[in-house]
């Protein structure tokens, strides 16, 4: 898709007239009226392109100096230029020089508002185009390097790339890996002319199409179906073939192009009509290679990856599938990668080795969310081919002053497997809600019906509103009376769904083969309400570490928390108030890492008074604390499910919103975080009855998935507990997703092995 140009100077010529300065956005001009472009050039260097009137154009060095320098890289989205270069040093430009003589203060918001020649008054030619190095640091609203800005010269019109399968194996094949190469040029499909066709094209084709790599095809098979079109008297082929309009008539490029439009294209020959367009050539063709997310059932991988081989990378807290938070594995441990530097070259790679295409985006500034633990990489440089990002150079992520706040994410290409055609809402208020209606193979025959709600939940919903491209699901919902669905698709032909919640589509969960519902047709079908951005909760595993002790408590001082079930059942029997009660007790820090607000599922109306700790408890099962063996079996539990939430602190910059007192709304703001202290009633688990040995201490956030986050691999946090009848130890905390699955497995077998030794 293209981006349209901005409103041109026109408008800001009238406001200035009037008085009126234009309005200041982040970015407002920033990556839409100005670019670096030149060879090898990196994001915050090359040659400086200014677009007016639809048209690229360069800007003269003369009296070009470092605060002119500055204006532009502010522009760009950069917090500050470097330096700036003159005699087109990045490369002579193509079509107009915009700008001459540009005089700036340094404080202004864009080039437009310095002083100049005028648009296009120039004295200068191509070799005095001026460059800049601006420094890599990003401005905090600048979000994304989308390739939608970083096109080149053919960058308005280039604009998407598909294959036409010919085999008929290629034209049943899901996804489509293998066909003629068509480009769409100012709103019309041509094809490719085949003379020169490099591999290195169809690296660049099969990128943006979602595939990781590309296979060299058989051209002696494909020549010769050409040729028999071409002999046909009724093929529209011939007569298309003789047209220049029907041809791209040559792609030249190096490979780690994230977009064709960055490559060398020369769309028709240098002579014109003249010359023929595509002379003995015929189109090109490409097959590529889909990743392992996206082969089709019957199609098996070509090797079994073995454990040692693991992907050391992953993208967390992404709505869709090849988008999310960057997060790298090192010494064990998951941790983030910083946005200094970070572009769409370095994030193709990374895509690639997860097996999507090329990067259509890549995200500054946490706009993804915010992880928590180490920051592993800064400043990352890929060249573009290496096989994994750990080929790449990079700095040690606490080398720069690296932050969260500067966690860098993508959005991946993935390939079109057909999916968003086989789901559609209907009824709702607004696009994003409504009964679920899919597509499914009633005896042989492809029909609409409704999905039955009986074991619809959050996880079922999370994957049909990945499948319809809107986002998270905000709750799912299993009675939609006041829904009209479609008449014609009134009937269920979807029942038992059960979903992990990594598939694409409804149609790839488990479901029942005949269709069995309860309740029939009708009220009781499956809804969704779906939302771009949602929360995450995470545990601060090492606070409840450092923080963890025993207290042997009276039971006078208990009365209150046994009135709200915190103790073990035990303590029914006990001869209060004389006696105690041993209990394990901890800090727990609960932080917001999501990109929305977590809030209560339930209104204030259902919320409960506790009277001895006087305030209202919102959510009525939001932890659960417990102690385990070894084995998994539970020993003692901490029953603190009611709670009350609220920001108890929040970084420096950001306002606290919520608080429990005075009837005060509850939830947790984003970037802030909920604190309940090792001191106050119920923050424990009462280990009375438990004997000395070796457990596991699990604490469960939002443990029914209630509320709907953006991530719920990270809600489960575990400790190794050593417990000798006096003394309690907390060691190796860490959250669910911190270390590799089959890493905290073999832990816990070695842990069972010394056991058995013993």
């Amino acid at each position: 898709r293209m981006w349209s140009p901005p409103a041109t100077l026109s408008l800001f010529l009238l406001l200035l007239l009037f008085g009126q300065p234009p309005p200041c956005r982040p970015q407002s001009l920033g990556t839409k009226k100005l670019r670096l472009v030149g060879p090898g050039s990196r994001p915050e260097e090359g040659r400086l392109e200014v677009l007016h009137q639809g048209q690229w154009g360069t800007v003269c060095d003369d009296d070009f100096a470092l605060q002119e320098a500055t204006v532009a890289c502010r522009q760009l989205g950069f917090e500050s230029a470097l330096t700036w270069a003159h005699s087109a040093k990045y490369g002579q430009g193509e079509g107009p020089i915009w700008l001459d003589n540009v005089h700036c203060v340094g404080t202004e918001n864009s080039l437009d508002q310095c002083g100049s020649n005028g648009w296009g008054v120039s004295d200068c030619s191509h070799s005095e185009d001026v460059g800049v190095v601006c420094h890599p640091q990003r401005q905090r609203g600048y979000l994304s390097e989308r390739v939608s800005n970083a096109l080149g010269p053919q960058g308005q019109r280039l604009e998407e790339v598909r294959l036409k399968p010919i085999l008929a194996s290629a034209k049943r094949h899901s996804p489509v890996t293998e066909g003629a190469v068509e480009v769409r040029y100012e709103g019309h499909w041509r094809q490719v002319c085949d003379q020169d066709w490099t591999m290195n094209n169809s690296r660049v084709v099969c990128g943006m199409l979602g595939f990781p790599s590309q296979v060299p095809v058989n051209s002696l098979y494909y020549r010769k179906i050409w040729n028999l079109k071409m002999k046909d008297p009724k093929s529209r082929l011939k007569g298309l073939t003789s047209k220049n309009s029907f041809w791209i008539h040559r792609v030249d490029c190096l490979g780690t192009e994230p977009h064709l439009a960055n490559c060398q294209v020369q769309v028709a020959p240098r002579r014109g009509k003249l010359q023929p367009a595509c002379p003995l050539g015929m189109h090109a063709v490409v097959s590529c290679v889909a990743g392992p997310h996206f082969h089709s059932p019957k199609v098996k991988p070509r090797r079994k990856e073995s454990r040692s081989e693991e992907l050391k990378v992953r993208l967390r807290s992404g709505a869709q599938v090849g988008e999310g938070r960057v997060e790298v594995l090192v010494n064990r441990q998951w941790g983030t990668v910083c946005d200094h530097r970070w572009n769409l070259i370095s994030a193709s790679v990374l895509c690639r080795q997860l097996g999507f295409g090329s990067a259509r985006e890549a995200l500054f500034g946490a706009q993804l969310g915010q992880g928590l633990g180490p920051i592993h990489l800064s400043e990352v440089r890929c060249r573009g081919y290496e096989q994994s990002l750990g080929d790449c150079l990079a700095l040690e992520g606490s080398q720069n002053g690296c932050q969260h706040e500067n966690d860098a994410a993508v959005r991946c290409n993935i390939p079109d497997m057909g999916f968003q055609n086989q789901v559609r809402l209907a009824g709702g208020r607004s696009p994003e809600e409504g009964v679920v209606e899919v597509q499914v193979e009633v005896n042989g025959v492809q029909r609409w019906g409704t999905v039955c709600s009986d074991h619809w939940g959050l996880t079922e919903a999370m994957v049909a509103c990945r499948q319809l491209g809107l986002g998270f699901a905000n709750f799912a919902i299993k009675d939609t009376w006041y829904w009209q669905g479609t008449p014609e698709a009134r009937e269920v032909v979807m029942s038992g769904v059960r979903c992990s919640g990594t598939e694409l589509a409804l149609q790839q969960c488990q479901r029942h083969g005949p269709v069995h519902c309860s309740h029939g047709t009708g009220r009781f079908s499956a809804g969704v309400s779906c939302t771009k951005s949602a929360p995450d909760l995470v545990m601060n595993a090492q606070l409840v570490q450092e923080t963890a002790y025993l207290e042997d408590r009276p039971l006078s001082l208990l009365y209150c928390a046994h009135e709200e079930n915190c103790l073990s059942q035990s303590a029914d029997h006990m001869d209060w108030p004389y006696g105690h009660r041993r209990l394990l007790r901890f800090s727990s820090q609960i932080y917001n890492l999501g990109r929305a607000d977590f809030r209560p599922r339930t209104g204030r109306h259902s919320w409960i008074w506790h009277q001895c700790h006087r305030h209202y408890h919102s959510i009525e099962v939001f932890t659960h604390y417990d102690l385990l063996t070894l084995n998994g079996s539970k020993v003692a539990e901490g029953h603190k499910a009611s709670f009350c939430l609220e920001d108890t602190n929040c970084p420096t910059g950001l306002q606290r919103r919520y608080a429990c007192a005075n009837f005060g709304e509850q939830g947790v703001t984003v970037g802030c975080w909920d604190t309940y202290r090792h001191d106050i009633d119920c923050q424990w688990v009462d280990i009375t009855d438990v004997g000395p040995g070796d457990y596991i201490f699990q604490v469960v956030v939002n443990p029914t998935n209630e509320v709907a986050e953006s991530d719920f691999s990270n809600n489960m946090m575990r400790c190794r507990c050593k417990y000798d009848g006096q003394r309690v130890w907390l060691h190796n905390c860490h959250t669910g997703d911190s270390y590799r699955a089959n890493t905290e497995l073999s832990l816990e077998q070695e842990q069972r092995l010394r056991n058995n030794l013993i």
